[in-house]
């Protein structure tokens, strides 16, 4: 065994400071970081992913940046050992990561690994039991090394062979964050934008989308998934979901994430959302998608004209003369849905 370890560093606070702290002890770092669609840690110029590379700088450590991609989301959709609140699977994204590291130790001439995690600070994935398992179930039994909680379990094998000094390593375990404020303060390491870390899983919107994704389009792509973070989302029959834009910004971004032969709607001379249409569409579909980009105007009008578009193909227009019900339309959102059968469950 050597000196030189992989570091899980997200860019937040916890692993920050034990990226810092194995540096303090003459360790050789080399960070990993993993993005995926559902990264909600973010400081105001930048994301989880900027943050992590900004971090490794100012550390003076090499970093390598992996995307989580289709093989991820494939044990999203079915992990082994279950959800949380959400659609977090967090015990499985922790095996999936720490495989992936241990994947790249030969290459990388690391002999083990380091992690922010602390003891008991997430509920699902932090508790001693969870720990073990993903230990196990990773293959990196003895070779995860964790500085904030590493006084909380037995010596891990650098600590066995004097290769980290385990009288410097810290006994941090719950959900209090002051701990971790003061050594930063300590170890002079600012700027953290995600103290507590962020997950769009564990989101209760995103993760009613995300089921809604997975029933009914089992081909789906990383588009459909960046798509889950934007607009409203209505499904209006099994074939068909719209993606209605709340905003300026939105509707580009739609329009940006909308591929050759998609259709979209939009306003024709008055104020209103743009659509994408994600599935089957026929002439009164196209009506009612009309009506509910009317029920989003501010604008009063008798006749509320609509372009509709396929993207690379042509462009038609049709006109609607009323809004779609507010009250019917908010039963049709994706996440409205998903509490309607829980309701009809309970009541079963």
């Amino acid at each position: 065994m050597n000196r030189k370890a992989i570091a899980l560093l997200s860019g937040g606070l916890d692993s920050s400071l034990a990226v810092k702290m194995m540096i303090g002890q003459g360790i050789e770092v080399v960070a990993v970081h993993f993005t995926s669609p559902f990264c909600n840690c973010t400081s105001q110029n930048a994301g989880c992913k900027n943050q992590a590379v900004k971090v490794a700088h100012e550390f003076g450590v090499p970093i390598r940046v992996m995307h989580k991609g289709m093989d991820y989301m494939r044990m999203v959709q079915n992990p082994s050992h279950g959800h949380g609140r959400g659609m977090n699977p967090c015990i499985d994204c922790r095996i999936y990561m720490l495989k992936k590291v241990k994947e790249m130790m030969p290459g990388s001439g690391a002999s083990f690994v380091i992690t922010g995690e602390v003891l008991g600070q997430r509920p699902m994935s932090q508790h001693r039991a969870a720990i073990r398992k993903i230990e196990k179930e990773s293959e990196l039994e003895g070779l995860i090394l964790r500085p904030l909680s590493a006084r909380h379990f037995s010596p891990t094998i650098p600590e066995l062979e004097g290769i980290v000094d385990r009288e410097k390593l810290l006994s941090f375990s719950g959900r209090s964050r002051k701990p971790q404020i003061d050594l930063a303060n300590k170890l002079g390491v600012q700027d953290y934008p995600c103290p507590a870390g962020g997950c769009l899983l564990t989101d209760k919107v995103i993760a009613s989308r995300l089921r809604d994704l997975f029933t009914h389009v089992p081909d789906y792509d990383m588009k459909d998934l960046h798509l889950l973070k934007i607009g409203r989302h209505f499904r209006l029959h099994r074939g068909l979901k719209i993606v209605v834009g709340r905003d300026q910004g939105e509707n580009e971004k739609i329009r940006s994430l909308a591929e050759p032969g998609a259709m979209l709607f939009q306003p024709a001379g008055f104020r209103g959302p743009t659509a994408l249409a994600c599935g089957t569409v026929d002439p009164l579909t196209e009506q009612r998608i009309g009506e509910i980009l009317a029920r989003y105007s501010q604008d009063g009008r008798i006749s509320y004209p609509i372009q509709k578009e396929i993207l690379g193909e042509k462009e038609s227009f049709f006109s609607v003369d009323r809004k779609f019900d507010k009250e019917a339309l908010a039963m049709l959102q994706v996440e409205a849905i998903k509490i309607q059968r829980d309701v009809h469950k309970a009541a079963l």
